[in-house]
């Protein structure tokens, strides 16, 4: 802690003394000129400064940063000090540098029963583990009634797919596919062959029951997964015998939503099911697959009844956020927000993952940036759009800080320009030729190779904010990269930016790219390649000078 504050005070004397050196080149920069000389405060921006940041977040006493840990815990303290110290505006939560929100895991309770009843037959009770559990997303309680097929649950206005436009579920226990239609698709319209947002279960039960079902029977999707008669997943790899070393968080307002049971069937239940209302599970699997969604399919005859028990913890959190006001009355409404990940993979044993190039580089850049408004500003010049700083927390649990923001938005999303995030931005992509799963649809390439490139994606989503960073690049030179919105790598949704894709706002990622390095212990701070890790964090700098600027805004394309 003492070498963290004694670092902090030595970067405040190195930045009061670059006020002094650069007056002469920031009086010189004007609005009118933007486009073609530095924004005010970028020369402010240093390799040393960099370094010192990521060192300090990626140093052994952080622990990796974990969710839920005292080395989380104090990253975010020092994040929230220096926004304070750079006198940006405290906007989170009471008045603090802290958007708060809460997190949820979940256990197994004691009791978890399905019975099954068909006239004329005994009841039939499934086994638990063998052929059915209640998916973690469920809630406790009991419940059961007359089974409607609903496809794949999915309802996805933008894409002109609703599988819910003919049922009637009031007082019914829908019966649902997990995944999505076309799911080996290159031209499907759920994201080609890439998993989509839509087949994420908790959006299909909330689904459900808003349409009045009072459970839900999730299935294996046997048509793009045939020849598979048990579950979707077995049990143990959902609620395993030993905790899991990295607890399983998941947004609590996500869960607290869900007030019925819901369980995970395999697919011989399914079946029996269906063919006790002489239906073919087979057949009605193959029709859920229709464009525009299915027509539900009322089962007479049978009727489900399901116990759940599922413990849920809640676990408080919190992103860190601060504030640069906008100049102009006519803009400062309209906010650009800039953004990295403090969070981390923590320990195992004596292995620390310290994650300095995933994201203390990132946050790094996040907090020079930040530096550089706040030398503009001792020189006069404000942005005339407003600027959110947000170091988000838990991305590496399934970008939950972010989905947190888009569900609870400091500003309204609608009033959000755009959003620059910077996950992993300190070294060269590296992807070797047998490097396995983590490197799925990445051709292999040298870390030579990109030694001056960067990734940016993000860009079918808005060719505007593709171009404006095209623009704000001509001063640094980089090769910047457009190769990854449609990969197989699903490295589009895999970072903060993507739940404010998915709201619709115009939003990019600016990546260095993976490396063997990524997630070990060996992504340490002294790999990080500094020097071209200021060549970004400028050029973010100027491409949110620059929207900040432009009195037009860019526009989110659908792909």
């Amino acid at each position: 802690m003492s070498t963290g504050e004694t670092g902090v005070a030595g970067r405040m004397i190195r930045m009061r003394a670059r006020w002094v050196v650069g007056t002469a080149l920031l009086a010189a920069v004007t609005l009118a000129a933007q486009g073609t000389a530095p924004a005010p405060g970028n020369a402010s921006i240093r390799a040393t400064d960099l370094e010192a940041d990521v060192r300090f977040l990626a140093g052994d006493g952080m622990r990796g940063r974990l969710t839920d840990t005292d080395g989380n815990r104090q990253a975010a303290e020092f994040i929230s000090s220096r926004f304070a110290r750079l006198g940006l505006s405290a906007v989170g939560s009471d008045g603090t540098y802290f958007h708060r929100f809460d997190l949820m895991t979940t256990g197994l309770g004691d009791d978890n029963r399905v019975r099954l009843r068909v006239p004329g037959l005994l009841p039939r009770d499934p086994q638990l583990g063998d052929e059915f559990y209640p998916d973690p997303a469920s809630a406790s309680g009991a419940s059961g009634g007359a089974v409607v097929f609903v496809g794949f649950g999915i309802v996805a206005p933008a894409l002109g797919h609703d599988d819910y436009q003919t049922a009637d579920l009031a007082g019914k226990v829908a019966l649902m596919l997990n995944h999505e239609p076309g799911e080996f698709d290159a031209d499907s319209r759920f994201d080609g062959v890439v998993t989509s947002e839509e087949s994420r279960a908790v959006r299909k039960i909330l689904a459900a029951q808003a349409q009045g079902a009072v459970a839900v029977l999730l299935a294996p999707d046997i048509h793009n997964h045939p020849g598979r008669p048990g579950l979707t997943r077995p049990m143990r790899r959902v609620w395993p015998d030993q905790p899991p070393h990295v607890a399983r968080y998941q947004l609590a307002s996500w869960l607290t939503a869900v007030q019925i049971p819901v369980v995970q069937i395999s697919a011989d239940l399914a079946e029996r099911i269906v063919e006790a209302a002489d239906r073919s599970f087979g057949e009605l699997a193959a029709a859920a697959e229709r464009h525009g969604g299915i027509d539900a399919v009322e089962l007479p005859g049978p009727r489900v009844e399901m116990t759940t028990s599922v413990v849920r913890r809640t676990v408080p959190n919190r992103n860190v956020v601060g504030l640069v006001e906008g100049a102009d009355p006519r803009y400062r409404h309209e906010w650009i927000i800039i953004s990295a990940h403090y969070d981390h993979e923590g320990t195992t044993g004596q292995r620390i993952f310290n994650g300095a190039d995933d994201d203390a580089s990132g946050v790094a850049g996040l907090i020079e940036i930040a530096e550089a408004y706040a030398v503009a500003a001792r020189e006069g010049f404000r942005p005339q759009r407003s600027i959110l700083f947000a170091a988000w927390n838990s991305e590496e649990q399934g970008l939950l800080g972010a989905w947190a923001y888009t569900r609870a938005p400091l500003h309204p999303l609608t009033q959000t320009v755009a959003v620059l995030n910077m996950d992993m931005i300190g070294r060269n992509e590296e992807i070797p030729a047998a490097g396995g799963p983590r490197f799925r649809g990445l051709a292999p390439q040298t870390a030579e190779s990109n030694r001056n490139a960067v990734n940016i994606l993000g860009y079918s989503r808005s060719p505007d904010l593709r171009r404006a960073a095209e623009d704000a690049n001509d001063l640094t030179g980089l090769e910047l990269k457009f190769r990854y919105d449609d990969n197989s790598s699903n490295l589009l949704r895999r970072s903060d930016q993507w739940p404010f894709l998915y709201r619709g706002v115009p939003a990019i990622f600016i990546h260095t790219g993976l490396h063997p390095d990524y997630h070990t212990e060996r992504d340490r701070a002294d790999k990080i390649n500094y020097a071209k890790m200021a060549r970004i964090v400028r050029m973010v700098h100027q491409l949110s000078w620059n929207l900040a600027q432009n009195s037009g805004r860019p526009t989110y394309s659908v792909p």
